[in-house]
């Protein structure tokens, strides 16, 4: 059992020492949702061609590389039950990169958010801007974006998350898209441990 399970395992049992004999619905106040919850989560993930930014600078080189950026990990909690609209909370890692041909140590990036119905037309889309700093002698950050309470309405009660998907991706250009799809890579880690 790893750490964090079992920091957690204890917490709950010393909750429900002193609560005696509540049940956990009571305990953790959760309401109807600890009963009724009609499913998982809508699947958030990275749209592929959208995954990464780069920024060239002339020809396709390397020693043409401006800033760049690639979204990492996400992380997505969401709860909802009865008739009430799936609440997601969501967490993007994203690195950035600054290459040879980079102008200057801040670099604003643009990102989406958007809500689908699973495998079908967007409901809702936001964009983000996201400004990150390079230190002196630093050619790389890492930075967690936290997107709290995007609703999503259900058309009933038995509307399970399933039938949802929530998407995240950098604005970019036509050719950025193409460079991204043909699955070329620029990377200012590259050759580094």
């Amino acid at each position: 059992m790893g750490k964090t399970k079992l920091f957690a395992a204890a917490a709950l049992i010393a909750v429900m020492a002193v609560a005696g004999c509540k049940s956990t619905k009571e305990v953790l106040a959760i309401g109807d949702a600890a009963e009724k919850n009609p499913g998982p989560c809508p699947r958030a993930f990275s749209l592929y061609d959208a995954q990464r930014i780069v920024e060239i600078k002339g020809a396709e080189s390397f020693a043409n590389v401006g800033f760049t950026g690639e979204i990492g990990n996400i992380r997505s909690l969401c709860r909802y039950y009865g008739t009430e609209p799936i609440v997601a909370d969501l967490e993007v890692q994203m690195d950035f990169g600054r290459g040879p041909a980079a102008s200057g140590d801040t670099a604003v990036y643009e990102y989406f958010v958007a809500v689908t119905r699973k495998n079908l037309a967007v409901i809702h889309k936001e964009v983000f801007p996201i400004s990150v700093r390079f230190p002196a002698g630093t050619d790389r950050v890492s930075v967690t974006e936290k997107i709290d309470e995007i609703l999503i309405p259900r058309a009933g009660e038995n509307t399970s998350g399933v039938n949802f998907e929530i998407v995240v991706g950098f604005v970019v250009t036509p050719e950025q898209r193409a460079f991204n799809a043909a699955g070329k890579r620029f990377r200012v880690s590259a050759g580094q441990n």
